[in-house]
């Protein structure tokens, strides 16, 4: 059994817990191995509110969220990417309080060349948890600002954990989704995730001085900078394995990841092959490895 990573972070679903002056979270029902005690729905501002990652679409949550919204206004529905924990109740919301929703784009925009390819070909799977339909009212750039009455809100495009993936800042506050959590690492399954992407956003939040990190799941991280530094050097220290087990001779993503991945329950070891497989290709582009044949989830791996 696995020791609970954040045995203090226990939170009463559909209360609206203030965190900060202006900031309150409201977790939602839906606590599993994947998204920890359940998402994280965040409302900012004292009367005219933005909410944060509106959740699943789960009638408790959206009666929780209206409940705490009460006769304030909201102006705005933010997303950070289109994940069936993050997305779907946004368009519910957003009918209710007259607001539009923001979001970098639908749920396949943001991908890489690469990852455009690999999404075409169909041979690399992926698609977990993508909400399909999801399609934001304003579309938001890299660098955007938008701001309400009390707050505003820097749009960082951050993917990695998939392409489409925003992380918010306000001020030296950061609301970053499933980039970064405290309580475990980030899924990276392709091609909605990216590994080489994923690194490249880390290492440019590693760029500016945050003091907190709200998350899409789990406590907020209060040193953002040992969070990020531990993250690179956990993917790191992963690719590292890969290239020491492939020493070996010839293997697959789940042949790699049931070798690496020891302490994983088994349960999590098809996400942990996924994590494997975005290593993989993140090596086969820096030409370190190669795949027998054509590049499919299932494909064999050899050192170039």
């Amino acid at each position: 059994m696995m020791q609970d990573p954040q045995p203090d972070f226990r939170p009463e679903p559909g209360v609206a817990e203030p965190l900060s002056p202006g900031l309150r979270r409201v977790l939602a029902p839906n606590p599993s191995p994947m998204t920890f005690r359940g998402t994280n729905t965040y409302l900012l501002g004292d009367s005219d509110l933005a909410v944060i990652d509106p959740g699943p679409d789960d009638a408790k949550h959206l009666n929780a969220i209206l409940q705490a919204i009460g006769s304030d206004t909201v102006s705005a529905v933010f997303v950070t990417h289109a994940h069936v924990d993050h997305s779907p109740l946004s368009r519910k919301l957003a009918d209710h309080v007259n607001a539009p929703i923001y979001a970098f784009s639908n749920a396949s925009g943001g991908r890489s060349s690469v990852m455009q390819h690999l999404a075409k070909s169909g041979l690399v799977g992926g698609g977990e948890g993508v909400d399909a339909t999801f399609q934001p009212d304003v579309q938001l750039a890299d660098g955007d600002v938008v701001s309400g009455d009390g707050w505003n809100l820097r749009a960082i495009h951050t993917p990695g954990h998939f392409g489409n993936h925003l992380s918010f800042a306000w001020g030296d506050v950061l609301f970053c989704g499933d980039l970064v959590m405290g309580w475990a690492s980030s899924l990276v399954s392709p091609p909605d995730g990216d590994l080489t992407d994923f690194m490249g956003s880390c290492r440019r939040l590693q760029s500016e001085r945050w003091s907190v990190f709200h998350s899409g799941h789990g406590a907020p991280i209060e040193d953002p900078a040992a969070r990020l530094d531990w993250l690179i050097s956990h993917r790191l220290a992963r690719e590292a394995a890969v290239l020491k087990a492939l020493q070996r001779g010839p293997a697959t993503s789940a042949a790699l990841a049931a070798q690496i991945y020891t302490d994983t329950p088994a349960a999590l070891i098809p996400a942990a092959a996924r994590n494997v497989l975005a290593h993989l290709i993140d090596l086969h582009g820096k030409t370190l490895v190669s795949p027998i044949g054509e590049l499919h989830a299932d494909a064999q791996f050899v050192l170039t």
